[in-house]
């Protein structure tokens, strides 16, 4: 009976032991959150790093329109895995943002200085696939807003990978077999090249965050924690740009990092507010418009990753509104394209037509708007939009983004078959055949074009 009851003390205290274990382990790691945040035990008073007693995060309803602020407290334990945000030192040499800065980015972003980025941008980052399959070269995107960023900056990886980086074929099977180091690679020169791009290859700034932080919140700005804390690092050769991008890459591709809205403030400083007031019209005073919660791309940024200027239209060129005010158009031919499509798209609207400049490309890339979701179309012959023999026959691969494609969607496009094989082809599938959004979108660029999905289901 004494043995039995020893047996119970001892397990009693092998629990006391693994619970004290436990909470030691999770405090750890309150303590490095803290150390990070500049926090102490001797504070009377939890606050994060700019001195608010709770994160952004918390504050929001989804909107991206900060909330009252609560009582200090601490979080609840759910946070102890929450990565901390890559920063830099302060000592790097970067410009501080100014309040006058700020308050620029948030009334081009916004069209005004409350609205802040909601949890889904915040999120978002730039992480590929594991090295070892099938889509290799392709990121990981998530949903909302920042996801159209995402697609239109694997165009630029696909362009490198493919028709840029020294030394590789330019075949399916080296997309495939890429290494960690080649997807950052890859990455840092996508950026580089995009940024260097919106600076009229004449310079490229990047934005980091570092450990202090330079504005406080006033009545006409809210802070978000994050905007407040950045250097802007500017560079006048794009090869210096690529190599700090490098250096620096987990600011982007780190968990935690905001690496997307990072991204998108180097953009905008490296295109200049001069620049983009030049660029916009009057149909697009911002870039950002809300959207059931959150903040969706117009199209002036997408242009503004595919061809550098923040043309706020697809057409090409210039053309008058029913106003007669001028509205700005692509200029010239980017090396990554755009088709769009949507059930619901007016074709008698002239204005709402992607013109020859993104439809045709310089490279076989094209970022695709279908139904409003994003995705990529690209082939891996660089000659298929230089020589018209090569648009008889061609491949095409589609990535969708969606997290269920495991593997790229091989399509093989005929454009020249004769209106029966076409009706054959087509019967295969019934006589009353539901045509597939992809191939509508394939359509705008080919009219006539036959697609064979090679086994796949096509998307719907």
């Amino acid at each position: 009976m004494d043995m039995e009851v020893l047996g119970q003390e001892q397990s009693s205290e092998q629990l006391d032991l693994e619970e004290i274990s436990r909470k030691i382990s999770c405090l750890d790691k309150w303590r490095e959150i803290f150390s990070f945040h500049r926090l102490g035990t001797n504070n009377t008073i939890p606050q994060n790093h700019e001195g608010n007693h709770i994160s952004a995060d918390e504050n929001e309803d989804g909107t991206g329109i900060p909330q009252p602020k609560g009582q200090g407290h601490l979080p609840s334990s759910g946070l102890c895995s929450i990565p901390n945000p890559s920063i830099i030192s302060s000592k790097l040499g970067g410009l501080p943002i100014s309040l006058a800065m700020a308050m620029k980015l948030r009334q081009i972003l916004f069209g005004n200085t409350i609205h802040v980025f909601s949890y889904n941008w915040k999120k978002a980052y730039f992480r590929f696939h594991d090295p070892s399959s099938e889509l290799a070269f392709t990121l990981e995107v998530g949903k909302g807003g920042a996801r159209s960023i995402q697609m239109a900056v694997q165009g630029s990886i696909i362009k490198y990978l493919l028709f840029t980086r020294k030394g590789k074929d330019c075949n399916f099977g080296s997309l495939c077999e890429i290494s960690k180091k080649e997807q950052e690679q890859a990455l840092a020169a996508a950026l580089a090249g995009i940024l260097w791009a919106a600076g009229a290859a004449q310079k490229a700034t990047i934005c980091l965050v570092s450990e202090d932080t330079y504005i406080a919140s006033t009545p006409d700005y809210s802070v978000d924690n994050f905007t407040e804390r950045l250097q802007l690092f500017e560079f006048l050769e794009k090869e210096a740009a690529e190599k700090f991008i490098y250096d620096h890459l987990q600011c982007f591709r780190g968990e935690g990092s905001h690496g997307v809205i990072l991204f998108l403030y180097s953009l905008i400083f490296s295109r200049t507010f001069e620049r983009l007031q030049m660029d916009l019209d009057v149909t697009t005073t911002q870039l950002l418009q809300p959207n059931a919660g959150g903040f969706l791309c117009r199209q002036a940024v997408l242009n503004m990753i595919l061809t550098g200027r923040a043309s706020p239209n697809v057409f090409n060129g210039c053309e008058k509104g029913r106003s007669q005010e001028t509205l700005h158009g692509v200029l010239t031919r980017s090396d990554v394209g755009y088709l769009r499509w949507g059930k619901d798209a007016l074709e008698d609207d002239r204005l709402s037509q992607v013109g020859s400049m993104l439809k045709t490309p310089k490279l076989p890339i094209w970022l695709c708007n279908i139904n409003g979701n994003y995705s990529i179309l690209f082939c891996t012959n660089r000659q298929l939009l230089s020589d018209w023999k090569m648009e008889r026959l061609f491949d095409l691969y589609f990535y969708s983004g969606r997290s269920s494609q495991k593997k790229l969607v091989h399509l093989t496009i005929d454009t020249h078959s004769h209106h029966w094989e076409r009706d054959q082809q087509e019967e295969k599938h019934g006589p009353r055949r539901q045509f597939s959004p992809v191939e509508m979108a394939i359509r705008t660029k080919w009219s006539e074009a036959t697609i064979n999905w090679n086994g796949t289901i096509p998307f719907f």
